[in-house]
Parts: C-alpha cells; structure tokens; sequence
C-alpha cells in the first residue's frame, strides 16, 4: 500500500473515530461522572496524526503492532520431563533443556506446572518463536538465588568508574538471539564492557542494504536506490548518523534556536548513542519504494547519510507469561554498585513479549535493552524495591507497557540507595507507558535525550528522581506526552513537564507543585510546549491517549 492510500484510509478512519474516542462535548465544567470537552491538542492531533508537534504517533507500539493476543507456539515442551520439579536444588539446567529443545524444534511454548522451582542460573530465551510459560503468577515461582555478578561476573561500565552495568543491563530471564547472548557475556568475562544494541559490541556488525532518498517524520514509504536485498516481512535497521554541527541531535530534540545554541561536543556518552537506528519491518517492496509497518520516527535527510542496514539476528515471537521470579531477599545494593538480582530483561528482541510476569526483591525489574516492538503486559514489580522497577535504553523504540503496577517496598528505604521508576534513555522512541499504578517512584528519562514517548492513564505517587550523567545531555527530546496522569502527592518533577521538555504535551495531570528534585530547561528560548486540561485527569477526553491512537486506524 502505498504511503498516499494509507493516508487517505486513515483520514476517513479519523473522522468517524475521533468522535467514537472522545465522548460528549461538555458544555460545563466536568464533574466527577461528566465528559470533559476533548483538549485542543487532540483535535489537531486527529488532523495530523504523524506529524504533530507536540502528539508522537505511537498507535503501532508493541508485538505484532500492538496486536491485543499474541499467539503462542502450539507445540508443547513440559519442562519436569526435562529434569524441573519443585523439590530440585537447581531447575535453571532443566528448563534450559526444555528450552534449547523447543528452538531446535522450530519453537515450542515450555510448560511449567504450579510449584516454586529454586533456580541458580540464568533462564535463558535465545531462539525465535519460544515461550516460556507458568501455570499463573500466582501459582508457578522461580526463586532465584544467585545474582548476575556471581553467574557472569562483574560488569563494568563501558565510560569508566566504577559503576556496575548490572545496574541498568541484564535480567535472571534474559530474551535474546543465541548468539548475541554469548558474545555479551564473553565480552563481560574479559572486562571488554560492550556495547548493547542490535549491532554489535563494537557497533560494527552491519551491512548496507540500500541507501534511502530524503523524506519526511511522519511517512511511511520511502524511496531507495537498491530493492535486490529487500524482502515484504524483513526486519531491517533505518540508520542516521550525525553530522558535525548536531543537526540530527537538534531535529530530534525539535529543532529551532534552543537546540541550535545547545553545546553538543562536550556530551559524549550523548554522542555515543549515536547512529540512531530504527529497527521497522518492511511491509511491501513495490519498485523503488518501500513501505514499513510504522511511520519514519524522524525525517530522514542527506546529510545523516541514511541507510537501510543488516544487524545482529533478532529474537522473533518469543516471551515468557504466568509466572513470578523473585530473587533471594538480599538488602538493596548502594546506587550503580547493583549485583544484579535483576527480573527479565529482552535485548535485541523484536515482537516478543512478557504478560502475567511479578518480579520480588530485584534490583531492576523489567528491562528492554535495544529492543523494539516488544510487549509487556500484565506485569508488576514488588518486594523489597528496586534501583530500577522498568528500564528502557540502548535505543529502544515503539515498546507498549501496559497494565503494570509498582507495588509499595516491603521494607525500609536503605540510604544511599535510589529508586527511579518508570526510565526511558540513550534516543530511546516512540515508547508507551499505558494503565499503570505506581505506589512509588517516578517518570524518569535519565538524560540521553529520549524523545517521542508516551505516559498515559497512570497512577502515581511520586517519590523517585531521576538520574542521569551530565556528559548524557538532555533530559527530554521532542515530543513526550504525559496524558490523564494522577500524581497522589502533590509533587511535580518529571510529570508536570511543560516548562521542561521541548515540544512536548501535558494533558490532564493532576494539581502539583514543585518540591525536592528540581530540574531546568536543557534548551534556552521558547520550548514551544503545551499544557491543557491542567488538574482534570480522569474526566480529561480521550482518557488514554494510546488506546485512543490505535482505534484511528481501525
């Protein structure tokens, strides 16, 4: 389908579902049982769903396109014929079993019973189209009770010091390809800290597929110079570099004059993160066009040479549902010094996916590290707290989080410890907090300047900061949207956003004032950002601005 045909059926979709999602037109102020009149901010939206300011276009996020049921493979591997069962000293070797058979096998879903099984490794997902599965939360538990530390080895940071990385990577279920996976921990292993993300630990295992014409944020067709390598149902990496003058780090921070007087030289950990690289499936190759699942995140121009490229192997089709892992109860470790009792964690993952997943006692929860396109649904994080409950670095893009819950720490908060909430980095895009409650924490970004997420239908009590280096840069690139968000004490740091982030939306939060952690504008001048519906969350229409996004296009 052409980008021009996609346009024309979404226009006539937005016109019947803008009314469908927005309610009643309130000719009143709104009462606690009365639609409020749908924000200006939504209106335009619906009339430039791709391309507004301030509104990301994040009604494709998540598995399968957001795709409410995700299909689990039919074949089934019981993993107490591989050796699991409750009374085991160790189950790790046993479901590990069941699930390197069920790769082998083409994938499979791996069954666990209900029971607790204590384990003493890492559980490891690393073929495509895998699914590890319990009988419920509620009913099957894996007790972890060794840290990554002690089953990989100390992880150092890649900028020096002596921070632990187990602080912001990896997970006691870790999703990645096989063969990523291993290079990871031998790189870690010879204290040769790697990078992360899709390619590779050096970033050099990629090739040119074809180089990519000029186009606009917001389109979903492009023209390239070579088709010979490109296939309907590819995945494939978009990639920008930057240029001398920053003009990629400027256009996603929003452009105009507060970007353009921002000094970019001196943050290197920033500079790092660079090329931007936006894993996307083709859906049709016809001529020298080629049309993808989801809309260019930014403009692609001649001067970031933009390229469609290889990348390491993508984990495909897998997840893991209806179970808890809980570590050991160890004491909270201090900040960056973590362990490594982490929960789950999918890297270099595409459509995969978590639902009906409780970590306890962890240090992080649940992590997406270079992943995209990636559900977690139905997930919480409890116990004892933790540095991060959710992170989301390494250039991850279009995930869906949704129906999550931070549950209130079990015990005392340690000092010199810190909690951070729900953390989005390092150009991470186009990411959705949806339906959450956090009895604790906050939105933290973590500098890195990520840009075009979405938190929406949120409960918060916000008790966290967030963190960051300063060499990282900016906290907030363009276009994040706070929309129907509940703040429960008062506090306005890292929700109330509009006198912070550039170009960005905050739509029916709650009344707040600004207390303990208080930030500045990265960038000087106008931000050229909006507030509406400011104290009315909940009767603000429509209530979650996902949700909202996706029935446009149905």
């Amino acid at each position: 389908m052409s980008n021009l045909s996609r346009r024309g059926i979404l226009g006539g979709a937005i016109a019947v579902a803008a009314t469908a999602v927005t309610g009643p037109v309130a000719t009143a102020a709104p009462g606690p049982r009365q639609a409020a009149e749908p924000p200006t901010l939504w209106r335009e939206f619906t009339k430039a769903p791709y391309t507004h300011p301030q509104i990301p276009y994040v009604g494709r996020a998540g598995a399968r396109r957001g795709a409410r049921h995700l299909r689990r493979p039919e074949a089934v591997f019981h993993a107490h014929r591989y050796g699991a069962r409750p009374d085991a000293e160790s189950n790790a070797p046993a479901i590990n079993r069941a699930l390197a058979a069920a790769g082998r096998a083409g994938g499979g879903t791996v069954q666990l019973a209900p029971g607790t099984y204590r384990i003493d490794d890492v559980i490891r997902v690393t073929d495509d189209n895998v699914v590890l599965r319990g009988a419920g939360s509620g009913r099957t538990k894996l007790l972890a009770t060794k840290n990554l530390t002690e089953l990989i080895g100390p992880y150092g940071s890649r900028y020096g010091g002596d921070k632990s990385s187990w602080s912001w990577a990896g997970g006691l279920i870790w999703l990645c390809p096989r063969d990523r996976l291993d290079s990871l921990t031998a790189a870690i292993r010879a204290k040769d800290w790697p990078f992360e993300g899709w390619t590779g630990n050096k970033r050099d295992e990629w090739r040119t597929l074809t180089t990519v014409a000029p186009a606009t944020r917001g389109s979903w067709s492009v023209r390239v110079a070579d088709t010979s390598r490109l296939r309907r149902g590819s995945l494939v990496l978009l990639r920008l570099a930057d240029d001398a003058d920053h003009t990629l780090l400027e256009h996603m921070a929003g452009g105009g004059a507060g970007p353009q007087a921002y000094t970019w030289d001196d943050k290197t950990k920033l500079t790092s993160y660079v090329p931007y690289e936006w894993p996307v499936r083709i859906a049709q190759v016809k001529g020298h066009t080629v049309t993808f699942e989801r809309p260019l995140p930014l403009d692609v121009r001649p001067e970031w040479d933009p390229r469609l490229t290889t990348h390491v192997p993508a984990l495909t089709g897998s997840g893991v549902e209806g179970l808890t892992l809980e570590a050991v109860q160890t004491p909270q470790s201090p900040h960056l010094l973590d362990k490594g009792h982490n929960g789950v964690t999918f890297q270099c993952a595409y459509d995969c996916w978590a639902d009906d997943v409780h970590v306890r006692h962890v240090d992080n929860g649940f992590g997406l590290v270079a992943a995209s396109a990636c559900t977690l649904r139905r997930t919480s994080v409890g116990g004892r707290g933790s540095h991060h409950p959710y992170f989301c670095r390494e250039g991850s893009h279009d995930n869906l989080i949704e129906e999550f819950r931070i549950e209130r720490r079990t015990v005392p908060t340690p000092a010199g410890t810190q909690l951070h909430g729900i953390n989005v980095e390092g150009l991470s895009s186009y990411n959705v907090w949806s339906r959450g409650v956090m009895e604790m924490g906050t939105f933290d970004t973590h500098r890195g300047m990520p840009f075009a997420n979405v938190r929406t239908e949120i409960t918060v009590e916000n008790d966290g900061r967030h963190g960051g280096d300063a060499s990282a840069g900016p906290l907030y690139g363009a276009r994040f949207a706070h929309w129907n968000v509940t703040v429960t004490n008062q506090r306005a740091g890292l929700v109330k956003i509009d006198g912070i982030a550039p170009y960005s939306a905050t739509v029916g939060i709650s009344r707040v004032r600004e207390f303990d952690q208080i930030d500045v504008p990265d960038f000087s001048g106008e931000l050229n950002s909006r507030i509406e519906a400011y104290g009315s969350p909940g009767s603000v229409r429509p209530r979650n601005l996902y949700e909202a996004q996706r029935a446009l296009g149905e």
